[in-house]
């Protein structure tokens, strides 16, 4: 895992339940992560922590950061990860609703963390 990987991961588990879910902006300047491809940084590093997780059978704690122009759902990469780990339907008209039941899990799993 990565520093920023592993940073991340802090980030979202320690994040106050009301500041969730996190746009892609806010945990970039959260992590201070510089230009350029800043966002670019976030998705890839989110986009491994989906694969760990997959692996692990735990929730997706990258369903804890949305787009800000996404009408508060990931980017399409996310869905698309997803789909390839397993994880969601194929059927992308399932995909929101697929999405607020993980991110449901991701938070009670947080709340697990830190407990």
């Amino acid at each position: 895992m990565t520093a920023i990987e592993t940073a991340l991961r802090e980030l979202l588990t320690s994040a106050p339940r009301e500041a969730l879910p996190m746009t892609y902006q806010q945990v970039a300047s959260a992590l201070s992560l510089t230009p350029p491809r800043t966002i670019a940084q976030v998705t890839q590093s989110l986009e491994q922590l989906m694969r760990e997780d997959a692996a692990q059978e735990k929730p997706f704690i990258a369903a804890l950061v949305v787009s800000r122009r996404g009408e508060g759902l990931p980017a399409e990469g996310f869905f698309e990860l997803a789909v390839a780990l397993g994880r969601f339907p194929a059927d992308r008209v399932l995909h929101a609703s697929a999405y607020h039941a993980e991110f449901q899990r991701a938070a009670s799993e947080r709340r697990q963390h830190q407990s």
